[in-house]
């Protein structure tokens, strides 16, 4: 049987972090068209206010899944450095504790969903002519957490071991049965938001299972024997010192971007499903610089592990290069081709308007997102989880809040609110590339770089 793995202590740094971040970018490309599509459907063929509902959601169910997504990089982390340094009774403790971990956090964010629906649609202010539908979408996806789970830790355990494609192949399925779904719901059988969000969960659910089944019959180190599944207290603390930072600032960043989300409210309907679909346009153009991202903390932890600093900052160098170059090719294509994209999701123009204002403002500053996106992923590679997460949280959340408060306070508008994101995004770079000039990978290692 073909190796799917991949050790990339040996060999060419710029293939290596090329055959891993395509396969990476390609899942998550897919991976956005569960919600795109979702967007995109009830925009066409439903209406303004079902799509500013399905689009306005991203924030309460990020505080959620964020939460676990978190605790997945640790596992992540923990599990390539084991790969790395070739511990293969390690390996299969990460592994099987990541799992059981995994199940009991499904039923936690089952009952924590279902129970801050409510609350959290009131606390962004959300308007009345969109509260219902709001609120049947998030229930529904809440009630199908557990496939998005299952796949996020299971993807993240072949990605620690180098192998991004069978995640890629379950993800392409899945997103394929979720369009076929989405249509089937909402033009065959009339469903509107709830069709979506059903279609959204049962897609889910396949790509768990797959991944699950996958796992199972994988032979290596890091494959699943059920009847070994148990929590190893070592595994386990290593998972959380590395893993509880992630997900303490992935949830507070997501919380407060239900701050952020209720200032956009307060535009109305329009402008939440503007807002949305920009959103949904700014999460595809930011998939390179994501997928180097995370190659290159696969990469750095495997070759941290194996005891080869030198390497793994040649790493980092290499992904910040290839991810500021996709990010400008990128950007400057969205910019230019702003109000057809925004008129694929929506024929109202007042909602084309919105979106097109939030893209001329944001998108000039996304190449500051390649600084905080790479040299956060390459501290938490050598195990440097807490700084990254403190620097985050203080410009994502504080920061922001502070900066909205008193632009509010000031009487500013629309553009002031739209810059919300990008002045936390230049605080957090410059912060974080303090961090790494400063970390052990960079201090400790005089070591030539191996390529």
């Amino acid at each position: 049987m073909a190796r799917r793995d991949s050790d990339m202590t040996e060999g060419n740094i710029w293939l290596h972090t090329v055959r891993f971040a395509i396969p990476m970018a390609i899942g998550l490309l897919f991976q956005q068209l569960y919600n795109t599509v979702d967007t995109l459907v009830v925009g066409q063929f439903v209406g303004q206010q079902a799509q500013a509902a399905v689009g306005s959601t991203g924030p309460i169910i990020n505080t959620v899944v964020g939460f676990c997504a978190g605790l997945a990089t640790g596992a992540s982390v923990v599990i390539s450095q084991r790969y790395g340094a070739h511990d293969p009774e390690g390996l299969g403790k990460a592994v099987h504790t990541t799992v059981a971990v995994t199940f009991l956090l499904s039923l936690i964010a089952t009952a924590v969903g279902q129970l801050i629906i409510d609350p959290m649609l009131r606390f962004m202010q959300t308007p009345d002519d969109v509260f219902a539908e709001s609120g049947r979408y998030l229930s529904i996806y809440f009630a199908g957490v557990i496939g998005i789970l299952f796949y996020n830790i299971g993807s993240g355990i072949l990605r620690a071991v180098g192998d991004s494609r069978r995640p890629l192949f379950f993800l392409i399925l899945s997103a394929m049965l979720n369009i076929v779904l989405d249509l089937l719901f909402v033009l065959g059988f009339g469903m509107g938001v709830d069709g979506v969000a059903y279609a959204t969960i049962l897609s889910q659910i396949l790509s768990a299972a797959l991944i699950l089944v996958t796992l199972t019959r994988e032979k290596g180190g890091y494959g699943i024997r059920w009847r070994e599944l148990r929590i190893d207290r070592e595994s386990l603390k290593i998972i959380l010192r590395l893993g509880l930072p992630t997900s303490i600032q992935s949830a507070i960043t997501s919380f407060s971007n239900v701050f952020v989300q209720s200032y956009i409210n307060a535009f109305g309907s329009a402008c939440m499903a503007g807002y949305g679909v920009y959103g949904k346009i700014d999460a595809f153009a930011l998939i390179p610089v994501q997928s180097i991202s995370m190659s290159s903390t696969t990469f750095v932890g495997q070759n941290w592990g194996a005891r080869q600093p030198g390497r793994a900052r040649e790493g980092v160098r290499v992904a910040t290069v290839m991810s500021l170059i996709s990010t400008v090719v990128l950007g400057t294509l969205v910019f230019i081709a702003a109000r057809p994209l925004m008129a694929v999701f929506s024929p109202v123009p007042e909602v084309i308007d919105y979106g097109v204002r939030f893209i001329h403002i944001v998108t000039p500053f996304y190449v500051t997102i390649c600084f905080n996106q790479i040299y956060s992923g390459a501290l938490r590679g050598i195990g440097d989880a807490t700084m990254p997460t403190v620097i985050m949280l203080l410009s994502f959340v504080v920061f922001r809040q502070i900066y909205l408060a008193v632009t509010k306070a000031l009487g500013a508008g629309f553009l002031a609110v739209a810059l919300a994101y990008p002045v936390g995004w230049i605080l957090c770079s410059t912060l974080l590339v303090l961090r790494y000039l400063r970390s052990d990978l960079v201090r400790k290692s005089k070591l030539t770089p191996e390529t």
